[in-house]
Formats: structure tokens, sequence, C-alpha cells
């Protein structure tokens, strides 16, 4: 990709209007000379704390500290990257972008790629002139008016029509200059099999949705057929030179301002779906056009907006695309939320039925994804008996997994608890063990079971009072006595299980995990504890030590070591967990935290009364104080929830 020239970002920076370009955000006053100031449009505030000094091209808000040049401030309002900020602002401001010298294949690339977005920009144009003026798209408007979409919301999205006729677009576009080539490049018109390979218009008497990219420029188009017997339903343009499907998102260009000042994006399926979203006052809403979430348009959702509402139809390959979606967000910042939807019922259809307040009020009730993901499982499980709800366990566990100690989490393990008819502590062990420790213990009990019936038939002893097992934190006598007294056959020779981590090392992995999920608190959180001293892991020690590097947090897959592949797999552990923890709150971060201080000390009073040493007094007054912090936060986290 070519590069602009030094001087061309020179002269956009000198062109730009700074009190110009803010005012289209937030409303500014003069407060003395090259000084203005105004709400921020980057965080709730009442009173005007963003300071613009329109000489120094820069701005500053004095309560989010947010700060930057011209280029920040389109990159964090209107969601667009370094490139398409400058090529925004020279458009906005009237500067022309020199490129670099340029070698003549790149220069004659970059030139070809803007004639096929000028035939695609003259197509639009057309289309949606051929909607409002034509009689043939009486029709058309008829079947959107029905749809309850308005002629402003349809102008906006340049929703057009496109004539019966063979060779209307074939014909204007020859006259304009476009070639023949070009027109099948952009994928306007096709050859014909049967008439010796001669052109005729690809898109015919349908309603016609430009597809375009980030900043506007359109790149192909989606169509909807008007008749019973035209199929397929919806025609798109072919893969091409400037169109694919897999990384276009519908209304992108429209939604990203939306969408960086709301810090979300609201992910529909269809284009009737986004016209209705934003004409009921959603308006950062962008369309998947029904196909799976791609790795390209995740990346272009995680550049616009850190939160992802997922409004797909409620029906069985809606719920499906969503768990798809989760798999392709994973390891990304982005928040994944699902919107609420009766079954059968798409947005457009819902906003018709309940009104814009109703479906507005439903996408402020979205829920963590993790909460739906949870729902879904229950609701499709059978849990008619015991072996039904010991699968359910295991297909909610990976689930459950990723999320931290949070009000989330135990909200979760209630809900499940109650469908299972399972005690919370019961549910919240059995959710917390790994299949491996789940294996072992099931092991363990079996040789126990095996052992107990030896002696039982020794002794004719009649009944044993249940025995007392320590098999790990969280099982308690009870269930660990009936799990022996099951007729389970005795556990075979097998090869040595896979590692499983301690309590400690979970301790430690939950705590960098929400880190990861509150880089400002875990950044102050990290530098209270010594990762050589305070971890016991050493994949936790040297995690710690790469999170703990300046801006790390951000970006915590950053700057990872090539040599080192345990470390990448750890902090991508860290990363699915702390973006699946949505319910992480700062008093959970603090408690593992201390979770891990008191530990250090516990380890740090044995290690002093083994060597006769001195210090174990001040070491436990420390941990009294300590504990006495817990208990504090535990009473705290218990009356917040």
């Amino acid at each position: 990709m070519s590069r602009y020239t030094a001087d061309s970002k020179d002269r956009v920076v000198d062109a730009v209007d700074m009190i110009s370009l803010v005012s289209g955000k937030t409303e500014l006053r003069r407060a003395g000379v090259n000084s203005y100031f105004g709400r921020c449009p980057f965080h709730e505030e009442r009173t005007g704390s963003f300071h613009v000094r329109p000489e120094e091209k820069h701005y500053h808000c004095f309560g989010c500290q947010e700060s930057g040049d011209p280029f920040d401030f389109v990159m964090n309002t209107e969601g667009l990257d370094f490139r398409g900020a400058l090529e925004t602002l020279a458009e906005r401001f009237g500067v022309t972008l020199e490129v670099e010298d340029e070698d003549p294949l790149a220069k004659a690339r970059r030139e070809r790629r803007d004639r096929l977005h000028d035939l695609l920009d003259r197509a639009a144009a057309y289309y949606a002139r051929y909607l409002w003026e034509s009689a043939e798209a009486a029709g058309a408007r008829d079947y959107l008016a029905r749809r309850g979409l308005t002629e402003e919301t349809l102008r906006t999205y340049r929703v057009g029509y496109a004539p019966s006729a063979w060779d209307k677009m074939l014909l204007g576009s020859r006259q304009a200059g476009f070639s023949e080539e070009e027109l099948l490049a952009t994928g306007l018109a096709q050859r014909s099999k049967q008439r010796r390979g001669s052109l005729y218009d690809r898109f015919r008497e349908r309603i016609m949705f430009p597809l375009a990219n980030a900043r506007g420029k359109v790149v192909g188009f989606g169509a909807r057929a008007m008749r019973d017997n035209q199929p397929p339903k919806y025609l798109n343009t072919s893969e091409g030179e400037v169109f694919h499907k897999g990384s276009q998102l519908f209304g992108i260009d429209i939604a990203r301002r939306a969408a960086a000042r709301a810090g979300s994006i609201v992910l529909a399926e269809g284009y009737t779906d986004v016209l209705a979203l934003h004409q009921a006052g959603v308006q950062n809403a962008v369309g998947v056009m029904g196909t799976s979430l791609t790795e390209e348009q995740a990346r272009e959702l995680e550049r616009t907006a850190r939160t992802l509402l997922l409004a797909l139809d409620a029906d069985r390959a809606g719920q499906e695309a969503m768990v798809r979606a989760s798999r392709i967000a994973a390891g990304r910042r982005l928040e994944l939320r699902v919107v609420g939807l009766p079954e059968g019922k798409d947005p457009a259809d819902l906003i018709q039925e309940e009104g814009p307040d109703a479906v507005r009020e439903r996408v402020a009730r979205s829920v963590p994804f993790v909460a739906f993901h949870v729902d879904k499982i229950l609701t499709g499980s059978d849990l008619g008996d015991a072996e039904a709800k010991d699968r359910a366990i295991a297909e909610l566990r990976p689930v459950l997994g990723p999320v931290p100690p949070s009000v989330l989490r135990e909200e979760l393990i209630r809900r499940i608890a109650g469908r299972l008819d399972l005690s919370d502590q019961l549910a919240a062990t059995l959710l917390e063990q790994s299949a491996e420790e789940t294996a072992s213990q099931q092991a363990q009990f079996a040789q126990q079971a095996g052992q107990q019936a030896a002696a039982a038939a020794d002794s004719y002893d009649p009944g044993p009072a249940p025995p007392s097992y320590d098999d790990g934190p969280g099982v308690d006598d009870e269930s660990a006595y009936y799990a022996a007294m099951a007729d389970m056959p005795p556990a075979a020779p097998a090869a040595p299980p896979r590692a499983v981590l301690d309590r400690r090392a979970r301790t430690e992995r939950t705590f960098l995990a929400l880190c990861v999920a509150l880089p400002r608190e875990g950044a102050a959180a990290l530098a209270q504890l010594d990762p050589q001293t305070h971890l016991t892991s050493d994949i936790a020690r040297r995690a710690a030590a790469h999170l703990a590097a300046a801006g790390r947090l951000e970006g915590p897959m950053d700057g990872l070591p090539a040599d080192d592949p345990d470390l990448e797999q750890y902090v991508f552990d860290l990363v699915r967990r702390a973006s699946a923890g949505s319910g992480a709150v700062s008093a959970s971060l603090e408690h593992a935290r201390l979770m891990i201080e008191l530990a250090h000390l516990e380890r740090g009073i044995a290690a002093a009364r083994a060597a006769g040493s001195g210090g174990v007094t001040e070491l436990k007054r420390e941990e009294g104080r300590v504990r006495g912090e817990l208990r504090r936060l535990g009473e705290q986290i218990q009356s917040s929830g």
C-alpha cells in the first residue's frame, strides 16, 4: 500500500480548523486567548472539562485524561485507523494528499482501484435515483414502506432499485467512459453463456443495498429480489478486486461514529434489520449479512468499539451463530453481550410490533455472552437424571471457567444450581474442577470404595459411618462419601495425568486475568507484588513480568518472546478469561491480590519458624492485617451483590 508524504500530513494539520472539527462532537465556549472548553465527547460529565487549544491543534480532558491532535480525535470519535483519519481530514479540509515515490506498478494499482470505486459510487447514485424517480420502482417503494422504513432512512443508506432492463447500467457506464473490463471487475455486469459472451447487467429488478467500507467508499451491492420466481432471494456482488464478503459489514460507514462515541456496536443479521435499528435510534448498528462472523469482520469491529452487542435472530441458527462469534472474538479486546429477542422475530419485525422504545430498552438490557451461553446449555439439556446433570456440568465447565471471581460468576452458579437442583456449594465445586481433577477424584474414590469393601468383608461390619475425606478445596465429606460408595469399576493403571493447577496456581492465574480485564487497576496491583517472591508458579512469574512492562496490560499479546510458546499460551489463556469476565470488578482484583499476599506471609512465617530466626511476630501481625482486609472486602462484595 502506498504511503503519503510527510509534507502531506503537515499540510493536513495546518489546514484543520480545530474548533470546527471538535464542535461537530461537542459544543465549545471560549475561555480566553487560544482556549476553549466544553463537555468531553469521550465520557459522560455534567461540567465541561474538555480543553481545546486551536493554535496548537491539541485537546485534553482533565476528567478522563484523553488528549491528542486532530488525527487522534478523528480516530477516537469515528473509529478509523491513522490512514483513514488522514484521508478523512484531507477530504474535509480540502487537502490533496501526495504519495511517496511509487513504482509504476503500485501507481497503476492505486489508480485502477480509485476508478473502480468511482464506478461503484456512480452505480449507487444511479440506483438510488431510480428508486425514487421511476414508476417501475413503485412496488419496491411500497415494500420498503410496509417494512416501516422511512424515505430519510433509505436515503441515508443510499438504498436503490435496479431496473428490469438488461443493459441500463451497461450503457450508462460506457457513456461515462468506463470499460467493459471495469464493469466485470466491479461485478456490475456479467457475460452471457447463450449470446456468445455478450455483457448484460448483473442486477435487475432488485432492491439495491450499497455495501461500503468504513470511509463510505462503495465496494459492492446486496440485492433483494422483488419476484417470487426470481432466485436467489438475495444476490451479492461476486468476489473480486474490491469486494470480499467476509470482510464486509453493512452500514459500518454510517455506524462507526455513533459506535466510537458509545463504545459499543450492535451486530444484526440483515439489511432491513440495520435500517430499522438506525431508524429506532440505535445508530451504532451494522449487519453481518447472514454469514458467520469472520476474523476480518471482528478486526473491523474491534477497531470501532470495545463492546459488541449481538442482536441476531433468536432461532437455533441465530444462537449457534452467536456461539461461533464468541470463538472468533476470543482473545480480542471485545466484550460480547447478547440482546434478547423473542424466537422467530428479527429486529425489524420487533420494531414494527413493539415500537422503537421497546427495542432500545432491549438493547440497553443486553446480558453478558457467558450468561446467554449458560442459559442456552441449560435450556437445551435434558436434566431428568443424574447422568444428564453430569453432562450439563461438563458442558458448562469450560464456559464458566474463564469467568474470574465476581458477582456475575456467583449469580451464574446460583442459576445453575437452581436448575440442576444442587446446593450452591456443590455446584461451585463441580464447576471449578478441571476434567483431570474430576477423573483423578473419581479414581481415588473408586480405590477408597474398594478398600472399604475389602475391610467390610474381613470384619463383617454392617455399616461404617461416612468417612471424612480431605480431597481438595470445596469437596464436602458427604458428597465425597456418596461418590466413594458409587458403583464404579476399579481404576485401571493409566499414564500419569497432565499437570493440574493447584489452588495457589489457580489463584495466581485468576489474579493475572483480572489484571488484564482491568488494565488500570491491574497495573497498580502488579506494582504492589514482587513476582519472584509472591508467585509460586514459574509460568505465572514470567507472565507477571511480561504484563508489568509499560502498556502491556492494554495489549497483553504484544511483545511476547518468540522462543517461549508456553508463555504465549498462558497469556492467551489470561486474555480469553479476561474477555469472558465482563463482570470483573475492582473488589475482585483486590481480593485476589490479598489472597496472594496472605499466602506469601504464611510461607514466610513457616520459613521463619523452621529456621528459628526472628521476625515471626511482625509477620503474624501483618498476616492479621491482611486477614482483616479480606474480611472487610468480603463483606463489601456481599453487600454490593
